[in-house]
């Protein structure tokens, strides 16, 4: 492997603790000629506009890591790699538990991959927009704290998408808007704190959530600056809106990420991105302190490297929420863990959809699965109407992004409507929104009544329970297989939890996830197919420039 930072990109002056530990400026590129050479690029959503960011400077992240990685050098980052590059939350924990790794060392190690990376222009993937000043004294705090019974997550350092309300970080969804809204932590990242976890940062996105611009490209944030597929940059689609979340897991930059999906916000980037990515049923994890588009469909979700990693970190980040109801007398913590060594792919039914077996990597694992004795039954997908799916988000996000605004948010942000922010960033259309805001006004122009919006969520309801349950029902299916976000607006509709995990590459290289669609609830079931799948079949390799 090349050797990635030069000494102009990155200066560690010392591996003593007692000297400094100096990070060289960002200095801006010109990025012209990139711009220039993805001008007509036959996929419109790597039409950039623009790479780099012009709100976020990347010198305020290094003055944010700096004082956290004294004593720490790349001798240091090459000797803990094996122990730490790759390696699921439970190989992390052994390595912890026999005295090989402390936590301490683990948040530094990331916090040292993310500026060896994110500091040159060659191999920035620009996934980063917050670090959390806090989270080696926290590490350090953790390995002073650790007990025999404690959780998979205690002392194990992630990355948060950054429409999640995180203490001591701004939560900004991506925006200008945003950029000073400080807001105490959601319930989800609560939780996990109570199990002893650690935030490392938060991620870039879409700006908000892939509810804002249109036909814009994924990843793409005023804050964060392009987000990059570590896969073929400015190649590859990085998928969204957790774009930022997928990418950072890919190229190893924490243990794991949380994003949020709506309709394939979770599932797009997860596949894109060769991670696993579980899109949960609605109700399960609570929304409270996540800046919305729509209670009716929003959810985060762990994205991982690994299954066991997403079922531990899913158990971190359930339970109920007087603040979200639809998680009342639903969301009871499991140990979705516990159990994935006894998973027999080949005691399930798997519904394969006929139209995705043009797709050769589909098709192909299809044939596998049914050489290791797994039951697959073909099916003619039905017809299904999601017509105006579009303006229940809009509808739901006009009042539901007002109920954040008001009652979770940070004190300094005075916003109090989708249309206030419109027109603010209509002032400054350069930075603010050089993609345009056409969704984010649809959000504002929305005129559908309470009545009627009920009878279109309840249509719409409907038809896409009727699109899984009528195979499911009709072969007593217990999944469905589909292809990365394929099939995740009718799972939206439907309140169906779906898993993604890597499936295979194309022959230029891009990554492709097999994605397992269930019914309500039935997270543990998926976890287990996903697992023994993954067991038998391990398709993820770590992007090669990343490894």
């Amino acid at each position: 492997m090349r050797y990635i930072i030069p000494l102009a990109i990155l200066l560690l002056l010392s591996c003593q603790a007692e000297q400094k530990f100096e990070i060289a400026p960002w200095v801006p590129y010109d990025e012209s000629g990139i711009l220039q050479a993805n001008a007509d690029h036959e996929n419109t959503r790597l039409r950039y506009k623009r790479i780099q960011a012009k709100v976020l400077d990347k010198n305020d992240l290094w003055a944010v890591i700096s004082p956290q990685l004294q004593g720490f050098s790349e001798e240091r980052y090459q000797e803990l790699k094996p122990l730490i590059f790759e390696q699921d939350i439970l190989s992390i924990q052994d390595k912890v538990e026999s005295g090989q790794l402390t936590y301490e060392a683990l948040a530094q190690w990331y916090l040292y991959r993310i500026v060896r990376y994110e500091n040159d222009p060659e191999t920035a993937l620009n996934a980063i927009i917050a670090i959390n000043p806090e989270v080696v004294a926290q590490a350090r705090e953790r390995d002073a704290e650790r007990t025999a019974d404690r959780h998979p997550v205690f002392g194990i350092p992630i990355l948060v998408k950054d429409n999640i309300n995180t203490s001591g970080m701004a939560t900004t969804a991506g925006a200008d808007a945003l950029k000073n809204n400080f807001a105490p932590d959601a319930h989800i990242i609560r939780k996990f704190r109570e199990h002893g976890g650690l935030v490392l940062g938060k991620t870039n996105l879409s700006e908000w959530a892939n509810f804002f611009c249109s036909d814009c490209p994924n990843g793409y944030s005023a804050m964060g600056g392009q987000t990059l597929n570590p896969y073929g940059p400015r190649q590859f689609d990085t998928g969204g809106s957790s774009s930022g979340s997928g990418v950072a897991m890919a190229a190893n930059y924490a243990a794991a990420t949380i994003g949020t999906e709506t309709s394939g916000s979770i599932l797009s980037p997860a596949s894109k991105n060769s991670v696993v990515g579980l899109k949960p049923t609605v109700g399960l994890l609570s929304r409270s302190g996540i800046v919305p588009i729509s209670s009716t469909l929003d959810t985060p979700g762990p994205i991982t490297k690994h299954v066991v990693d997403n079922a531990i970190l899913l158990s971190a980040l359930t339970g109920e929420d007087r603040d979200d109801p639809v998680t009342l007398e639903k969301s009871s913590p499991k140990q979705y863990w516990k159990d994935l060594r006894e998973a027999d792919l080949s005691s399930f039914r798997l519904g394969v959809n006929k139209e995705f077996l043009k797709d050769s990597i589909y098709a192909e694992t299809v044939q596998k699965l049914e050489a290791a004795g797994v039951t697959t039954i073909a099916f003619e997908p039905i017809e299904a109407d999601l017509t105006d799916f579009g303006r229940v988000l809009s509808a739901d996000m006009q009042t539901d992004l007002a109920h954040y605004l008001k009652n979770f948010s940070g004190d300094s942000v005075r916003f109090q409507s989708a249309a206030e922010i419109e027109r603010y960033n209509e002032a400054d259309s350069v930075i603010r929104m050089p993609y345009g805001q056409e969704r984010f006004h649809s959000v504002s122009a929305e005129d559908l009544d309470s009545t009627a919006l009920a009878d279109l969520k309840q249509r719409l309801n409907q038809e896409a329970v009727r699109y899984f349950t009528t195979p499911m029902d009709t072969h007593k299916l217990d999944a469905v297989l589909s292809i990365n976000n394929y099939s995740a607006g009718y799972a939206a509709m439907a309140h169906f939890p779906c898993l993604t995990i890597p499936m295979g590459y194309s022959t230029d290289g891009e990554p492709i996830g097999l994605t397992f669609i269930g019914k309500p609830f039935e997270e543990e079931k998926l976890l287990k197919m996903a697992y023994d799948f993954e067991r038998n079949f391990n398709n993820r390799k770590p992007p090669a420039v990343y490894d």
